[in-house]
């Protein structure tokens, strides 16, 4: 039978329906499109040392409590150093299910893939540690959200001193081994209905673009950890990917017939009164715009931070030709002109807002809970997961003496832990308190009135 014949063959039995039955039991899911969430609910960052960072998780933290001020939502780091999928496996139930999350970011496969090329019995062991995983993330009652590993940057690492475990095989491919990783994470959360986010994509596309200007040019200077910038990026992929919004505010104001009249999104205006040549409102506005600590501020610049997922808007039609003054709350914040506010001025942009001074304190807040309390934590379950890999080696080898060693060793910093970790998540809450007590919008005074009056 020729190639012909056999599709001629297998066509007729699909219509005969010799084959439906088979084809008829795949159903496909759809991946999820976009977060559902309410106030109490919680999200947990399950990662390796680059989760263990406290950078992008204290970012993506930053814009939830500027974004939804009013939505209490229940945030927590479970980043560990060093971590494979093997690793989270052993504390998933009291860093994981504990918390009682509605949704788990996965952010793990760096350190699985062992740091070499490819090799299909390190990826088939990573999928099926993967995959064990998720199917304890859905026992949970969680909706898991896998997110691509970042990139290897081998320039970065070629750019370091000679020596080192990475051999030049492994520098040249171990990109290219993380990018194959992300693939198959991605079919698998379109197979599962799971959540998507693509890290490695931005990370190398952002570096391949500034190369072209700075052949130096990393965000990860020691080719695996992503630098605040990196971070940043990071955080930028997440909200887009996950359909978070990217609004703060829109408030616009029209002339017309001797009249001034409003329209806004997300804010609530008052008190709207004015002359032809000025105008002066009260704003409610229900969100502060994202502002992150200074560190990071060259990947806002790299990411367009504000201008895609902060907009924060002023628009006034009508006024005459002239450069006028925005004052908020009577004090002048800036200098613009008739036609920069018709077409809509960035206020998320403008540091000396009272809305920006608020978040930046927000920001401020959360950098010292993660400094403190959070990293206090993290660092309690470095020891756990050593005490866990050192007794698989102990098993395997129960004649080294060092690894014994090591093993007592790390087992004499364990006693305790529970209370530390419950001291540890109290303070982290005493601060989120307090970021709650500021992060709440407050009705601002405007007025647009010509420059110097």
């Amino acid at each position: 039978m020729n190639l012909l014949q056999s599709i001629v063959l297998f066509i007729s039995l699909l219509s005969c329906g010799i084959l439906s039955a088979e084809e008829s039991s795949y159903v496909p899911k759809a991946p999820l499109g976009a977060l559902d969430l309410r106030d109490g609910d919680a999200i947990v960052f399950l990662g390796d040392s680059i989760t263990h960072q406290c950078l992008y998780t204290q970012y993506v933290e930053d814009y939830f409590y500027t974004r939804f001020p009013k939505m209490r939502l229940r945030l927590h780091n479970a980043g560990v150093g060093g971590s494979r999928a093997w690793d989270a496996l052993f504390r998933f139930d009291r860093d994981v299910a504990a918390y009682h999350p509605k949704y788990v970011t996965v952010l793990l496969g760096m350190n699985d893939g062992r740091y070499a090329e490819y090799f299909d019995d390190v990826f088939t062991s990573y999928s099926r540690e993967m995959n064990r995983l998720l199917e304890r993330i859905d026992d949970c009652g969680a909706t898991a959200i896998l997110m691509t590993p970042t990139m290897f940057d081998a320039r970065a690492k070629r750019m370091q001193p000679p020596g080192g475990f990475m051999g030049p095989k492994a520098v040249t491919f171990y990109n290219s081994t993380l990018a194959y990783y992300g693939a198959w994470l991605r079919d698998i959360a379109c197979e599962r209905g799971l959540g998507f986010v693509d890290l490695w994509g931005p990370l190398n596309e952002i570096t391949f673009h500034e190369r072209r200007k700075d052949p130096t040019f990393t965000m990860i200077s020691d080719s695996v950890h992503p630098d605040p910038a990196g971070q940043v990026v990071m955080a930028a992929a997440m909200i887009e990917d996950l359909g978070l919004p990217g609004i703060v505010s829109r408030m616009s104001f029209n002339f017309v017939d001797g009249v001034w009249s409003s329209t806004s999104e997300s804010a609530k205006i008052s008190d709207l009164k004015g002359s032809p040549d000025r105008l002066s409102f009260m704003s409610l506005e229900h969100a502060l715009p994202l502002v992150l600590p200074d560190e990071a501020q060259r990947g806002v610049m790299l990411t367009g931070l504000g201008r895609r997922f902060s907009q924060q808007t002023l628009s006034v039609s009508g006024l005459p030709a002239g450069t006028y003054s925005v004052l908020i709350d009577g004090k002048e914040v800036v200098r613009t002109t008739d036609g920069e506010l018709r077409d809509g001025l960035p206020l998320q942009s403008v540091t000396g807002t009272p809305q920006y001074r608020q978040a930046a304190k927000v920001a401020e807040l959360n950098r010292q809970r993660n400094e403190g309390p959070v990293k206090t934590l993290r660092n309690e379950w470095v020891n756990f997961q050593s005490w866990k890999y050192l007794q698989a080696q102990v098993e395997r080898n129960p004649d080294d003496e060092a690894e014994k060693q090591r093993l007592t060793d790390v087992e004499k910093r364990l006693p305790g832990m529970e209370e530390r970790v419950k001291a540890a998540e109290a303070a982290a809450l005493a601060i989120e308190d307090e970021i709650f007590q500021i992060n709440q919008p407050r009705p601002h005074r405007f007025t647009i009135q010509p420059a110097g009056d």
